[in-house]
C-alpha cells in the first residue's frame, strides 16, 4: 500500500502539515491501518492531492529533466509530471499509483497527450517497487513516507536525481532547497506556499584508499581514510609518513574531488584531484599546483577497507 492510499470515505485533503485537515487524515490513517494490522502502517497512507502546474514544472528543472531521462513519479496520481515530462522534455518514465482509478485516468491523459509510447502507469505498492530504471525519482508523498523510502532510495545508482514536493528527507540534507508561493493552486484551501528538496544519490566511498602519483623521478604513495554521511565527505590522508588534513572533499553522485597540500620531493604542492567513484575504484585527474601550467596526471585509487 503506498502514499495514495486513502482513508475510505473521506475527501483528499492537503498536504501541510500545519493544516488542520492533515492532523485528521493522520489519526484517521493511523486508526484504520493498526485495526487492519498493515504491515506498513499509518506512515504509507495519505490523501491525494493534484501538484499545481507551476509545482510540477518547477520539479522538473530543477533535476534538469531531458530525454536522456527514465523519470519515476512514486504515487503519480493523474500522471501529470510523467506527462510533462514526456511532452516538454523528452524524457520516458514510469508512474506508480494504488488507486486503479488514477491509474486508469494517467494511462488516458498520457494518450490524450500524445506521450502514451513514452510514459506508462501501473498500480502497485512503490515501497516494493523495482525504482532501478530510474535516472530521476520524483516524490509528493508525507514526511514519514518519504523518510521510510530513503533507504531504498539510497541505494540506487550513484547519480540519481531525487525530487520532493514538500517533505524533507531527515539527516539526509537537499543540495538544493527552495521555497516557492503557489499562484496557480487547484484547489482553494491548498497551500499557497510549499517547498522543493532536490537530492543526488551519493556513491558509497567510505573506507581507506589508496593510490601513487608521479614525484620527480619516481613515485608518492597515499593513503586516505573517508568517512560518510550520505554526501557529506571527510578524511585524513598519509603522505610520506605524515598526517594531512584535506582542504576540500565533495561528493556528488559518482564525482569525487579533494584537495590538499602535501610535502613531495621537497616541495609544498597543492593537490586537485577530481575522479569518478565505481564501486571499490576512482578513476580522475590530479593536478598540481607548484607551478602554473603543470600538465594533469591520471589518477586511480583503490578502495583496500572499509
Amino acid at each position: 500500500m503506498d502514499l495514495n492510499a486513502a482513508v475510505p470515505g473521506a475527501a483528499r485533503c492537503g498536504i501541510s502539515p500545519l493544516a488542520a485537515c492533515a492532523r485528521r487524515w493522520f489519526l484517521a490513517v493511523f486508526a484504520s491501518l493498526a485495526a487492519a494490522g498493515d504491515g506498513h502502517a499509518a506512515e504509507i497512507a495519505a490523501p491525494y492531492v493534484p501538484t499545481a502546474p507551476s509545482v510540477v514544472e518547477r520539479m522538473l528543472e530543477i533535476a534538469k529533466v531531458g530525454p536522456q531521462d527514465y523519470v519515476i513519479d512514486l504515487g503519480s496520481g493523474d500522471g501529470r509530471i510523467n506527462i510533462l515530462a514526456a511532452k516538454k522534455y523528452g524524457a520516458r518514465g514510469l508512474g506508480i499509483e494504488i488507486d486503479p482509478k488514477l491509474v486508469a485516468l494517467a494511462s488516458a491523459n498520457a494518450q490524450a497527450a500524445g506521450v502514451g509510447d513514452r510514459v506508462s502507469f501501473y498500480e502497485g505498492d512503490l515501497f516494493a517497487a523495482d525504482l532501478s530504471k530510474a535516472t530521476v525519482v520524483t516524490i509528493y508523498l508525507l514526511k514519514i513516507a518519504t523518510m521510510k523510502l530513503r533507504s531504498k532510495l539510497l541505494e540506487l545508482n550513484p547519480g540519481t536525481r531525487i525530487v520532493s514536493h514538500a517533505a524533507s528527507m531527515g539527516e539526509w540534507q537537499a543540495e538544493h532547497f527552495e521555497m516557492l508561493d503557489v499562484k496557480d493552486r487547484v484547489r482553494a484551501d491548498a497551500p499557497i506556499k510549499t517547498y522543493i528538496h532536490f537530492w543526488i544519490v551519493p556513491a558509497k566511498v567510505a573506507g581507506n584508499w589508496r593510490w601513487s602519483l608521479p614525484a620527480g623521478a619516481g613515485t608518492q604513495d597515499y593513503e586516505l581514510a573517508l568517512a560518510q554521511q550520505f554526501q557529506k565527505i571527510s578524511g585524513t590522508l598519509r603522505v610520506g609518513g605524515r598526517e594531512i588534513a584535506l582542504d576540500e572533499s565533495t561528493l556528488e553522485g559518482d564525482r569525487i574531488t579533494l584537495a590538499f597540500t602535501a610535502q613531495v620531493g621537497g616541495k609544498a604542492l597543492k593537490h586537485r584531484l577530481a575522479g569518478r567513484v565505481a564501486g571499490s575504484s576512482i578513476t580522475g585527474t590530479a593536478e598540481f599546483r607548484a607551478e602554473r601550467g603543470q600538465a594533469p596526471a591520471k589518477w586511480s585509487a583503490t578502495r583496500v577497507g572499509r
